[in-house]
């Protein structure tokens, strides 16, 4: 079996294909740093040959969705973000159908359905339910934070060379933890539902911040 990992050129994308290749299945990585609207409808038409799933971790909240500002810290456009989100998932799903792949397996984040509809989360939900509706059977896996990402989550939060992080608890997950789990999915039946991954362990995300940076 075929399954090709869409991605934004990141470590999880890496990590996730080489899972699967241990499962046993034939792997193909179709990157594009700078969003799927960079590759042509051949480009992806080619990728997908043959393939019979599709693991797309492009919409996950990073640097690269907003800017840094020295006065108002990081600024997300989420109209733009909504819409690019929707489009490229729109048009990803589109070319799975064309090239007669059978199951979607997306990545969200862990609280989705329960947050306030604002910002990154309405993104997702839009996604999500974009997902939900198509006729293409799949599986949402939502993950807590990982732990490779306490870096990206300090600088966002950095105002005056102040971190602020909120004392909320979370539940910190390792990157290779989440991989595992998108390769089995992918490997497994469609779940035609959501599933949540979170860390064994409690703890503030300040506290997990700190730690991280020390």
């Amino acid at each position: 079996m075929k399954v090709v990992v869409r991605d934004d050129a990141g470590l999880l994308g890496v990590e996730t294909a080489l899972w699967v290749r241990d499962h046993g299945h034939e792997v193909e990585m179709l990157s594009a740093p700078h969003g799927l609207d960079s590759l042509t409808g051949e480009e992806i038409t080619e990728a997908l040959h043959g393939c019979s799933v599709v693991i797309d971790l492009s919409c996950q909240p990073s640097l690269a969705i907003g800017t840094l500002t020295e006065d108002q810290g990081f600024v997300i456009d989420e109209e733009e973000l909504v819409e690019s989100w929707l489009r490229s998932t729109r048009r990803l799903l589109q070319a799975e159908t064309a090239a007669g792949v059978t199951h979607h397996v997306s990545l969200s984040v862990a609280g989705v359905g329960r947050a306030v509809n604002m910002g990154v989360f309405r993104a997702l939900q839009a996604q999500e339910s974009l997902i939900q509706q198509s006729a293409m059977a799949y599986s949402i896996l939502r993950s807590t934070q990982t732990f490779e990402s306490a870096e990206d989550m300090a600088a966002v939060s950095t105002e005056d060379w102040i971190v602020w992080v909120p004392p909320v608890e979370v539940r910190p997950v390792a990157l290779t933890d989440v991989a595992m789990l998108l390769a089995h999915t992918a490997v497994s039946r469609p779940r035609i539902g959501v599933r949540e991954i979170a860390g064994p362990e409690k703890t503030r995300l300040d506290i997990f911040v700190r730690a991280a940076l020390r």
